[in-house]
C-alpha cells in the first residue's frame, strides 16, 4: 500500500496518486485525508470537482461520512489548468464524470512538479471501466483500490450496482440509487 511517508516531498518532481474503487468505498474520505495533511503541512492545495456534482454541495466535496473541504467546481478539466496558481498539491474528486483531457491535465500538472491526488469510480454501474480511469491508473505512480462492503452478503464489494432503471451512464445518487455488491451478488443482480 502506498504510504504518503515514504514520498519525497523536498525535491520538484511531480505525481500522481490514484484512489479508485465502488461507491461507498472510502474514496472521497481518503482524497479529503490526504488534502488536509498536505495543509497541515503547510502545503499549498487546491481541489477540483466535475461541475455536475451536486449531491451534497455545489462547491464543496463531500465524503458520504459528510466529512468535507471546499473546492472548485469546473466544467472541463482543461479549466483547472487555469486555476493552480502557486499550488503544491491538486486534488481531483469524481475524475471519472470529466471529459478525456483529464489525463493530459493530471500529466501537465506532475510534469510541472505538482502532487496530483485523484479518486474516482473505476468501474461503472454496468461493471465496465469507466470513462478516464482506466487511462489514469495507467499513468499513476501511486493507485489505491479501496473496498466497500457488499450489502447482501458482507464480502468486500467493488462493483456500484444501481437499484432503478435508468439507462443513462452517469446517474448522480446516493443510497437511493445505488448499492456496493461484490462480484458474485452484483452477477446475480444483474441476472434478474
Amino acid at each position: 500500500m502506498f504510504l504518503e511517508n515514504q514520498v519525497n516531498t523536498n525535491n520538484k518532481n511531480g505525481w500522481i496518486e490514484l484512489v479508485c474503487g465502488s461507491m461507498f468505498s472510502g474514496k472521497t474520505e481518503e482524497l479529503i485525508r490526504r488534502l488536509k495533511r498536505a495543509k497541515l503541512a503547510q502545503q499549498r492545495v487546491e481541489i477540483f470537482k466535475p461541475e455536475i456534482d451536486t449531491r451534497y454541495d455545489k462547491a464543496k466535496v463531500v465524503s458520504h461520512d459528510a466529512n468535507e473541504i471546499h473546492s472548485t467546481p469546473v466544467k472541463k478539466s482543461v479549466d483547472i489548468l487555469n486555476l493552480i496558481s502557486g499550488v503544491q498539491v491538486v486534488g481531483i474528486d469524481e475524475a471519472q464524470f470529466f471529459d478525456t483531457e483529464i489525463v493530459e491535465v493530471c500529466n501537465a500538472l506532475a510534469s510541472k512538479g505538482i502532487r496530483v491526488i485523484v479518486a474516482g469510480l473505476d468501474m461503472d454501474y454496468l461493471g465496465n471501466p469507466f470513462g478516464p480511469m482506466p487511462a489514469l491508473m495507467a499513468i499513476s505512480e501511486y493507485v489505491t483500490k479501496v473496498h466497500a462492503i457488499c450489502v447482501k452478503c458482507g464480502n468486500l464489494a467493488h462493483h456500484s450496482h444501481r437499484t432503478t432503471n435508468q439507462n443513462e451512464l452517469v446517474v448522480i445518487g446516493e443510497t437511493n440509487k445505488y448499492e456496493a455488491l461484490c462480484r458474485h451478488c452484483f452477477n446475480d443482480a444483474i441476472k434478474s
